[in-house]
């Protein structure tokens, strides 16, 4: 007789309500707590483009929730183009786009690069200080004691969080910096100072995202992502600006145009 074999059966996948956690002893109203999940589960690809979500009665019932709380989730997810509306049949997720497509043609920062592309750009400012770094300053070919504005931001395009920056920049060279409103475009800024960036060096290289900026990009686990270093300078050939950009390697691709 031939030994008999057991079969192992695929674990079945849960259905996308079940990994949804909805809490009622945290400040967030449920609607945000909604969109929130809802656009970590598009972004990480959990529910990729073309996945039909329940109708909003119906996913109510399911979690247990009025559907005026589901329907503002919904509605704010169709504003960022996550979803599209299907009528009785329910929504179908549009996922975060197609990749964005940047040339590496010229000089310019975040905030120019998401309007030429069609994006309304957008900033977060999670810290501010002016700092003295001694391996920094190696950087910018200064000693430990120069004054050093750090920066770090999370910059979005319509509504998406696209990256999360650190910068540095010389105070001694543009020193207005230190209280000037950063929650635009930092290169206007600089311009504005009298101390426009006319080159830059830059390198990109492949990196894996921190648990905090997994968070910020709604990833539920690590996904590849771009990180960019730039080394910017002024007419005077003086470093005014170190930073290191993290992309999402989900829907930004760098473009580069080679000639001969």
């Amino acid at each position: 007789m031939q030994p008999s074999t057991e079969l192992e059966l695929p674990t079945p996948k849960p259905v996308f309500q079940d990994l949804l956690d909805l809490r009622d002893d945290t400040a967030k109203p449920l609607y945000q707590q909604l969109e929130d999940q809802l656009t970590r589960l598009i972004g990480d690809g959990t529910l990729p483009p073309g996945t039909t979500l329940p109708a909003e009665r119906q996913l109510a019932e399911r979690l247990k929730i009025s559907r005026t709380t589901v329907q503002r989730s919904y509605n704010a997810l169709r504003e960022r183009k996550l979803l599209s509306a299907q009528g009785r049949l329910g929504s179908i997720v549009q996922g975060p786009g197609p990749r964005l497509h940047p040339g590496m043609d010229r000089l310019k920062g975040f905030t120019e690069e998401m309007r030429e592309l069609g994006r309304v750009p957008s900033s977060r400012i999670l810290e501010r200080e002016i700092v003295n770094d001694r391996s920094i300053a190696s950087i910018f070919g200064h000693s430990s004691h120069i004054d050093l504005l750090k920066l770090v931001r999370v910059r979005s395009g319509d509504g998406m969080p696209m990256s999360r920056e650190i910068a540095w920049y010389n105070l001694e060279r543009a020193p207005g910096l230190a209280q000037a409103d950063l929650s635009g475009s930092v290169y206007a800024m600089l311009a504005d100072l009298g101390a426009p960036l006319i080159r830059c060096d830059q390198t990109i290289e492949a990196a894996a995202p921190t648990p905090e900026e997994c968070a910020i990009f709604g990833f539920e686990r690590p996904v590849p992502c771009l990180l960019i270093k730039r080394r910017s300078y002024g007419a005077d050939g003086e470093m005014l600006e170190y930073v290191e950009g993290l992309f999402r390697g989900d829907s930004y691709t760098y473009r580069l145009s080679l000639h001969i």
